[in-house]
């Protein structure tokens, strides 16, 4: 069970427009990933599959402060991510399922997807191996002469990985526009962070090379893209990187095939109760006067493109057996 982080919202300061499109995007990726669990189980889905449900105000809030042009990567539980800088639904579906119209051809599955259009850079399997990437894409950004930033998200069970800690040494020697965020769901596989981290606030882990940092709540998506405006704003004035810990919680286990019983049914029950991010943004707008049957309206429409992109992922091909010798790099 999480407490509340030091960087929480107790009142919106989002519009009310700003408040539905964040009900809408969370909205999205949980009725998605719910689906996506639905699949798995039928056996339509293989390998390994990190679902991010109760963490969806991080992804959806941090995209709300960027701009077209700003670069994301992240890890393995990557769906939400892929979803909330745009990705079509149906091609990223059809990717879990391994189908020739999926994003990466029905080759790369869960794990290794990737859209150059929505500047969304995968999905990494290798723990922390993403961190770095990202540091090279704000490099790429400076190198150019732009203003974007590059965005590299992490769990907290990589925040302690060797590559992380070199990423934030050459970032803040070069002063790259990256925000480093740490989605800290208290569990790192079946391990929890109290027993793993000697570091019991990762928001201060670069300061060894001066990088500034926030502990946000993460289940809050208005303290989280408030934090990532301030963030942002620093990056984009050239002051270098940021870090931010998203305090967070997941619902389902470390992945599909984890049964999670390291925390009790009781734990997770009361964070859905309690703390569930989308429950606050429903609460949010029914108190500025949104019908509850709009609400529901959009449920509706959400569950009809999850239902749309499973139909058109299963009537999907599967790849053509010459495609095992496509996007195949051997060095003589």
């Amino acid at each position: 069970m999480i407490d509340a982080a030091p960087r929480g919202s107790n009142s919106p300061s989002m519009s009310r427009e700003e408040l539905t499109r964040a009900y809408h995007d969370m909205l999205l990726i949980r009725r998605f990933e719910e689906r996506t669990g639905q699949l798995y189980g039928m056996g339509l889905i293989g390998g390994f599959c990190h679902l991010y449900i109760g963490q969806e105000a991080i992804v959806v809030g941090v995209q709300m402060a960027l701009k077209g042009g700003d670069k994301i990567v992240t890890s393995y539980r990557d769906h939400g991510h892929m979803l909330a800088t745009g990705m079509d639904p149906k091609g990223v579906m059809a990717e879990l399922t391994g189908r020739a119209t999926g994003y990466s051809r029905g080759k790369g599955g869960s794990m290794h997807m990737f859209s150059k259009k929505e500047h969304f850079y995968g999905g990494h399997g290798i723990v922390g191996a993403q961190v770095s990437i990202g540091a090279g894409l704000a490099f790429s950004n400076k190198y150019r002469g732009s203003d974007e930033v590059a965005v590299a998200y992490m769990g907290e069970g990589a925040s302690n990985q060797g590559q992380v800690f070199e990423s934030f040494n050459l970032a803040a020697l070069n002063k790259l526009p990256c925000i480093f965020v740490i989605e800290n769901n208290q569990y790192g596989m079946g391990t929890s962070v109290e027993r793993s981290s000697a570091s019991k606030a990762l928001w201060r882990n670069g300061e060894p090379w001066g990088i500034p940092g926030q502990q946000v709540d993460g289940m809050d998506v208005v303290a989280v893209r408030e934090a990532a405006r301030e963030a942002v704003a620093h990056c984009r004035a050239g002051n270098g990187p940021f870090l931010l810990e998203m305090k967070t919680y997941r619902y389902r286990g470390h992945s599909m095939s984890d049964p999670a019983k390291y925390r009790t049914r009781e734990e997770v029950d009361q964070m859905r109760r309690e703390r569930d991010a989308i429950e606050q943004v429903r609460r949010a707008l029914l108190e500025l006067g949104v019908d509850e049957t709009v609400l529901k309206a959009t449920d509706d429409e959400i569950k009809k493109i999850v239902a749309e992109a499973a139909d058109f992922a299963q009537s999907s091909p599967e790849p053509d057996p010459s495609e095992l010798w496509t996007d195949v790099l051997v060095e003589a």
